[in-house]
């Protein structure tokens, strides 16, 4: 079942029909949202906030699965991310997927100049399909 949800994504990603400077991608789960999922340890004795077990989950999951441009991004870029959540519950936070990002497809998330998120119901392929681009173009809707 799972390798005939993945193709028909990959029919929805046209990635031929991308310039270079482009990427589109899959990440299959579902994005912890970091503002209100973060949890206080201690470390020597001093309390400190970390991400929550969802969320550092979740970067593991994107870390597998998330492509890696060589060279990364260095100019300004827009970001569209329409993420599919398992249930109405979540708030729409893609701040863990531009994070993410940093290293793996531009150098700095201080580059990301547009954004858009968009919030879609899937209770049984929750996922997001993240496009990235320069900030000046037409591809991703400019």
């Amino acid at each position: 079942m799972l390798s005939g949800i993945i193709s028909r994504m990959e029919d929805e990603v046209k990635r031929d029909e991308l310039p270079d400077n482009y990427c589109d991608f899959i990440i299959l789960g579902e994005p912890a949202s970091l503002k209100n999922s973060r949890r206080i340890v201690s470390f020597g004795g001093k309390p400190r906030l970390i991400k929550s077990k969802k969320a550092l989950g979740y970067v593991e999951t994107f870390a597998l699965q998330c492509p890696s441009l060589k060279p990364l991004l260095e100019e300004d870029v827009r970001v569209e991310i329409d993420i599919w959540y398992a249930s109405r519950r979540p708030d729409l936070c893609g701040a863990l997927i531009l994070d993410e990002m940093q290293g793996r497809i531009y150098v700095n998330d201080r580059q990301v100049k547009h954004q858009v998120f968009r919030w879609h119901l899937d209770r049984d392929n929750p996922r997001s399909r993240i496009q990235v681009g320069p900030l000046h173009s037409s591809v991703l809707g400019a």
